[in-house]
């Protein structure tokens, strides 16, 4: 038996013996297009069955195939289109690779994943991430899982930020996908950008992830991390969020504390590419106050500093909500973490709308509240071209 053979014995044999966690097949070639092809287990009304989502330059496409016919499918994507393959599995992981000339090279690997991942559509919770690897590489905590000194606030935001998308994603149409693209606008050192792609990995979910930083020596640093952690699909680029050209089937789109227009730039390039899912938390909102020029009767409140400034942050996280809204998204704006940890504590989030809606009366409700406040422009009103 040849190489690619024992690879399929070894994927027919895990989803016989009910071992199978999922298979992932990249290096595409050929001239079908595919980029990847992802599989795991679903429960439907027929009985157990592979989901396959093959992914597209520009669409993806599922399909469900019986476990018996599911090692032919991947044979004949490996024969024809992809180079590489990965198998997982609950006793071993095995990886399947074209060399030079075509020959083909297996590798065999402890298991990533202990037990299978769930086939209904309860989707698991995932465990707190406070002893994931990226954290010791990042500084935050030891190799022990302590936290280092100074780092415990932002243990803190990484880990409730990984509650939140879990919430967000499982009251998205992402609940039960298995592969997702995602940009993380304005990465910083990746703290949040790592725990994303933890978060889908621990899922179940393909997820390819990439962080965009405008400062190049982070943007090294970051890859330097992930190379060295070994993890797939995940990278980071340098450039500005204002001139990043996101893929047009991106899934999840995140900024974290973008300051000033800049998390309006990510908003509406995440609208433009479609997003399915929307996640930002603002600061440094400047733009609102400089220009609005509130009504007479609020004046005497707003003649004091603080007051201005907090009224400036409302409106402008108001205007944001309403704009997502009339965009064709449910919005919703909540704390994301107590302020006694950070200032910047406020976090909107907007899930693309399933069906339908007039967007006429909200663009009249965001039109009449500038009115009220003076403001003739907003930069993602602008951008949006409302």
């Amino acid at each position: 038996m040849n190489t690619l053979g024992r690879f399929l014995e070894k994927l027919r044999d895990s989803l016989e013996q009910q071992t199978f966690v999922k298979i992932t097949l990249s290096r595409g070639r050929g001239e079908s297009g595919l980029r990847n092809v992802y599989g795991r287990l679903v429960e439907l009304k027929a009985g157990t069955a592979v989901c396959f989502t093959l992914r597209h330059a520009s669409r993806d496409v599922t399909r469900n195939d019986a476990p018996a016919d599911a090692p032919r499918a991947i044979e004949k994507w490996l024969t024809d289109d992809f180079e590489e393959a990965h198998l997982f599995t609950t006793t071993g992981d095995w990886k399947l690779r074209a060399e030079h000339g075509g020959e083909w090279k297996m590798k065999a690997a402890r298991p990533t994943f202990s037990a299978a991942l769930g086939t209904s559509h309860d989707r698991p919770k995932v465990k707190a991430i406070g002893n994931a690897q990226f954290l010791v590489k990042l500084g935050v905590t030891a190799a022990d899982g302590t936290v280092r000194p100074g780092m415990a606030d932002k243990l803190r935001q990484v880990e409730r930020f990984v509650e939140i998308l879990g919430h967000l994603v499982d009251g998205s149409p992402l609940r039960d996908a298995t592969a997702v693209r995602v940009c993380d606008m304005g990465a910083g050192k990746g703290y949040l950008t790592f725990a994303t792609h933890e978060f889908f990995r621990a899922r179940g979910v393909a997820a390819e992830v990439t962080g965009v930083e405008q400062r190049a020596d982070l943007a090294e640093q970051t890859n330097r991390v992930a190379a060295e952690l070994k993890t797939e699909m995940l990278k980071f680029s340098q450039g500005a969020i204002g001139a990043f050209a996101l893929p047009d089937n991106l899934d999840v789109l995140i900024a974290l504390h973008a300051c000033d227009t800049a998390t309006d730039d990510a908003l509406a390039a995440g609208v433009r590419a479609g997003a399915k899912l929307l996640v930002v938390s603002p600061c440094c909102q400047k733009e609102v106050r400089r220009e609005f020029s509130p009504p007479q009767i609020l004046r005497g409140v707003l003649r004091h500093g603080i007051l201005e400034e907090r009224q400036a942050e409302l409106l402008t996280d108001g205007i944001r909500a309403l704009a997502l809204d009339a965009a064709g998204y449910d919005t919703s704006v909540f704390e994301f973490i107590s302020s006694e940890h950070t200032g910047k504590n406020v976090m909107i989030a907007a899930t693309l709308r399933q069906t339908k809606k007039d967007p006429a009366p909200v663009r009249e409700e965001l039109r009449a509240l500038m009115e009220f406040f003076g403001l003739r422009s907003q930069r993602l009103v602008e951008l949006m071209g409302m």
